[in-house]
């Protein structure tokens, strides 16, 4: 069996490393991390003192960012086939900048798809506008998650729109993002996908090349394709687990509209509170409709009189989210059992360094 490396995190590193194991004269490999933390989780989940499970070309460890982290096992060929599925679907191979960490799959599949077409990647500099007027390529692509699309709309629209497409993946993107992001004129195309997708493999709700979904009875979301993940590293009863009959299952509900898939969340987002189903995907969307909520998070809180109890993290106008207004705002569309118990008023929400929100460290905060 081969070996595993673990190499650093740095786009420098992981560009050298990748290229080796997509041309076939590397060694499989692990990217860490940049802070101690993480590196440390990494080369747990990685393991590289034991032997390697066969096909594998890199190991990438899950943000966790709602349970514990897990090692991912990617293929050469997952990864090219998804490489080459999204410039076909983009419209053909083009220059892609880096505006985000490479030792997530985000920005290593960034790393995959300049090597794949031959370019030559971009990083992201002091702004964004200034990285962006450094490429040459005749087409011009980036991904980002929302958190930094709504940064740029405000700072770096013009930039934005120089773009053939931009890539929005690591969470859902908002309604209201997306509308903004349109009436400026940036092409802006909301991807799903995870780790142990390749990265994104559904755009704008349409399967890539390559790529089948499904939905069960409980309308979880199946995924099938030339992308998926090998397994998790050292872990076969969770492997077993997840992929069954070449489907993954995945954490996430979905619903079919225009035979288009629409992620509706996971699959443990819906929580009874005082004996009624609440959908926390549902009521935090209703929040960022608020004109004043800039951003917005709920979890379901264990609790002894509730069962659970929901509580929305709320970034906006220290008036506009009050307690009791925020549940008006809610019951005005939704049941009124739905409404959150406790909103608390956050500066910002804590990110992870692949761009989705820390629920555990939320979660920590209030128990």
């Amino acid at each position: 069996m081969a070996t595993l490396r673990l190499v650093s995190g740095t786009p420098d590193e992981v560009l050298a490393a990748l290229a080796g194991v997509l041309d076939g004269s590397g060694t499989p490999f692990a990217p860490l991390p940049d802070d101690a933390a993480g590196a440390a989780r990494a080369e747990q989940a990685a393991a590289p003192d034991r032997p390697l499970e066969d096909g594998c070309a890199v190991v990438l460890t899950t943000s966790g960012s709602s349970g514990e982290p897990k090692g991912v096992l990617l293929s050469r060929e997952a990864l090219i086939a998804s490489a080459q599925a999204t410039h076909d679907r983009l419209g053909g191979p083009g220059q892609w900048l880096l505006p985000m960490k490479p030792y997530f799959v985000g920005g290593l599949q960034i790393l995959t798809r300049s090597l794949v077409a031959g370019t030559t990647p971009v990083l992201l500099g002091e702004t964004f506008t200034q990285s962006a007027a450094a490429m040459t390529g005749a087409r011009r692509y980036t991904a980002m998650v929302p958190t930094q699309l709504t940064r740029y709309l405000e700072t770096d629209a013009d930039a934005l729109r120089s773009f053939d497409a931009i890539i929005i993946g690591g969470a859902s993107m908002p309604e209201p993002l997306r509308a903004k992001a349109a009436e400026a004129g940036v092409t802006a195309i909301p991807a799903y996908g995870m780790t142990e997708t390749g990265s994104g493999c559904v755009y704008a709700g349409v399967p890539l090349d390559g790529t089948s979904i499904l939905l069960d009875d409980e309308q979880r979301i199946l995924i099938k394709g030339s992308t998926l993940f090998s397994g998790y590293r050292l872990r076969p009863e969770l492997t077993a687990e997840v992929l069954k009959d070449g489907w993954f299952r995945t954490q996430d509900r979905g619903e079919l509209v225009d035979r288009r898939l629409r992620v509706v969340g996971r699959v443990d987002d819906v929580v009874i509170s005082g004996g009624v189903n609440v959908t926390l995907t549902t009521v935090q969307a209703r929040l960022l409709e608020h004109p004043q909520v800039k951003d917005a998070v709920v979890l379901g809180v264990p609790d002894a009189e509730w069962g659970t109890r929901v509580v929305a993290f709320v970034v906006g106008e220290p008036a506009a989210i009050e307690r009791n207004a925020l549940r008006d705002w809610v019951s005005e569309t939704l049941p009124r059992a739905w409404a959150p118990q406790d909103v608390i008023r956050l500066d910002a929400l804590p990110m992870l360094a692949s761009g989705k929100v820390d629920r555990q460290g939320l979660l920590e905060g209030v128990r």
